[in-house]
């Protein structure tokens, strides 16, 4: 079975550069070139594509079939697994490891490949077209498969196989890993079809057609990025028992780069397509959104800067670099040679021109966390004794341009696409709603100027979208209104959530005897009782603690101190009481044979409001994608 697993990337690995090569060879030399040609390559790179997929399949599931055995004469198996592992934690161990994240990342295109042969897009494109497309996807898919096959082969042999494995790392031992790492990989993939498909167009000419054809391709992969950060950060809030969401760290700043470009030529496409503007730009957008994620992998798995999340670097390191800088250079070429003829802008104070400034802020702000993250890299410079830079510095930094951005979502929608507001009345009514926003919340006791600033846009966000609905009777006709709309109230309830939950979050530490209570805010905690539940695999230590509000009983909360077989040191399973408004979080940090436990609790106000916002955001953008054969005027309103 390692054989048939290695060879099956290894055949794959050649017919991909054999059919790149062959494609890339045969258009070149169509010096006389008509969009009616038949290309003899493409027919085989279509087939290589579909060929690729099975085979990369066929690998995938021999490893899955691996993992679920326990087979440990696989070095990957045995190093990301024991018998006592749970079925549905042993699955997921495939991309728990670098060698099996690789083989996953490279799966994926795999299967976005053979989808796209049969999308709507595909089918517009004439041939030279799909011949170059295929060319810069290949050569994104052999550099996987050659990491695959070479420095991290998850399908390498230990004989003899040893009896037991190491074990997976606790900290993965949660439900978050079903589904955040592949989110994310389906992200990271899913930018690889329009930034190849870009590439295609500006050789062949089109600079324009290739926003259109890839739209849906884009907003899939934002939404699967999207979904990725919003549960990766739930599974910090949960997993880690610290009681935040967003500690800054490298690898959560590697996700969350992408995003950021993404998210900006998300914005200037719509520019784009509907006034045929920005052609280089959004290619430099689309490209980077790419780049950047070949650039988070590379933070992970480099050991370039200390992380939380980070692999060993098994000689990627390098090969990432060239990757990144081959794609850098591609783009600036096709930028600097290519004769695109974009109009010219519209005025700074209209909807297109508060687009591009909201574009531009986004663009900042990952240049921003680029800088912070590599900062212990760059001050090597001139310093031996390199620091990091802390949380606190993003949130100085960060957070007031992401206040500033929610004032734009506010009240650009009322703007006219040249110059100008649409309905002068409904703007003045969004004017007013804000600021009663701020003067209700600041009676309230909200007096910090970025929360305070970011809850009222919030609020006005989500009242000044439903004004839209009423005032536009267009946008209702319009499902992708409803979709585009959606996204912007997921947004709001984000913004809300993050305004309230920092901020104005309150802890206390306490040392517990049995039946003793801890107060804080107007609730009262009593501890009740202490478990041990002893498992092969798992020691657990659970304490009982019951929750009082101005004295009547809302709940138990049951936080847990877990001690794993193969993995000396103790990892807290923290308990909440979920709630719309105040949120209680209880860590148990310790204890002692007479059951005197060490407990943290917090209040956390509106933090759910977070997860409730993601959900929001990622479900509705499903109904911004455009249906084949239907066209969207983004003009609207």
């Amino acid at each position: 079975m390692h054989l048939i697993g290695f060879f099956s990337l290894l055949f794959t690995l050649v017919a991909l550069i054999g059919g790149g090569v062959f494609g890339f060879f045969e258009t070149l030399k169509s010096d006389n070139y008509r969009k009616e040609k038949k290309f003899l390559s493409l027919v085989w790179m279509e087939r290589i594509q579909t060929i690729s997929f099975f085979l990369i399949t066929i690998s995938s599931f021999i490893l899955f079939w691996a993992l679920g055995k326990r087979d440990f004469s696989f070095a990957y198996v045995h190093d990301y697994t024991d018998e006592f592992l749970p079925m549905f934690y042993a699955l997921t161990a495939f991309w728990a490891g670098q060698d099996g994240s690789f083989l996953f990342w490279s799966w994926v295109l795999s299967i976005l490949g053979a989808v796209f042969i049969y999308s709507p897009a595909y089918r517009e494109l004439d041939q030279k077209t799909k011949v170059f497309f295929w060319g810069f996807y290949f050569l994104v898919q052999a550099f996987f498969l050659l990491m695959v096959t070479g420095p991290s082969n998850p399908f390498l042999k230990l004989e003899p196989a040893p009896a037991t494995g190491r074990g997976l790392n606790p900290l993965l031992q949660n439900p978050g890993m079903i589904f955040h790492p592949p989110l994310l990989f389906l992200g990271y993939a899913g930018f690889t079809i329009p930034a190849c498909l870009a590439f295609a167009g500006w050789i062949t000419g089109d600079q324009f057609s290739w926003m259109r054809q890839t739209r849906n391709w884009v907003i899939f992969a934002w939404i699967a990025l999207s979904a990725g950060i919003i549960l990766g950060a739930w599974w910090s809030y949960m997993e880690l028992g610290w009681g935040g969401y967003w500690a800054w760290d490298p690898v959560e700043n590697a996700s969350l780069i992408p995003w950021l470009i993404s998210t900006a030529y998300l914005h200037t496409a719509i520019i784009g397509r509907q006034r045929r503007s920005l052609a280089r730009t959004n290619l430099f957008f689309m490209a980077l959104s790419l780049i950047s994620c070949f650039f988070g992998t590379f933070l992970v798995r480099s050991n370039v800067i200390d992380s939380l999340h980070s692999f060993g670097s098994k000689g990627i390191g390098m090969p990432l670099l060239w990757l990144m800088f081959l794609a850098l250079g591609l783009t600036f070429f096709l930028m600097l040679t290519g004769k695109a003829k974009s109009r010219a802008l519209d005025d700074p104070v209209s909807k297109s021109g508060l687009i591009l400034l909201f574009s531009s802020i986004f663009i900042i702000l990952s240049l921003i966390v680029v800088l912070g993250t590599m900062w212990p890299v760059i001050s090597r410079l001139w310093t031996s004794n390199t620091m990091g830079l802390d949380a606190g510095f993003y949130n100085r930094v960060c957070l007031p341009l992401f206040v500033f951005m929610s004032l734009l979502l506010c009240f650009c929608p009322w703007l006219k696409w040249k110059k100008g507001v649409a309905d002068n009345k409904y703007f003045l009514l969004v004017v007013s709603i804000f600021f009663l926003s701020l003067i209700v919340l600041w009676s309230g006791g909200v007096k910090q100027i970025l929360p305070l600033l970011g809850a009222g846009s919030a609020i006005t966000i989500c009242l000044s979208i439903v004004l839209l609905f009423v005032r536009f009777k267009s946008l209702r006709r319009q499902r992708i209104y409803w979709g585009i709309y959606g996204v912007h109230l997921g947004i709001a309830l984000i913004v809300l959530g993050v305004a309230f939950s920092g901020p104005y979050k309150q802890e206390k530490e306490a040392i517990l005897t049995l039946n003793k209570k801890i107060s804080i805010k107007n609730y009262e905690v009593r501890y009740i009782d202490f478990q041990e539940k002893i498992t092969p695999g798992i020691a657990i230590y659970e304490a009982r603690l019951e929750v009082y509000k101005n004295g009547q009983k809302i709940g138990d909360l049951f936080p847990q101190k877990r001690m794993y077989r193969k993995f000396d040191q103790p990892f807290a399973e923290v308990s909440v009481l979920p709630s719309p408004g105040d949120e209680i979080y209880a860590t148990l940090l310790g204890f002692d044979e007479n059951k005197t436990i060490s407990l943290k609790i917090s209040v956390n106000p509106l933090v759910n409001w977070i997860w409730i916002g993601g959900t929001v955001l990622c479900l509705f953008g499903f109904l911004a994608m455009r249906v084949s054969g239907q066209g969207v005027d983004e003009q609207v309103a």
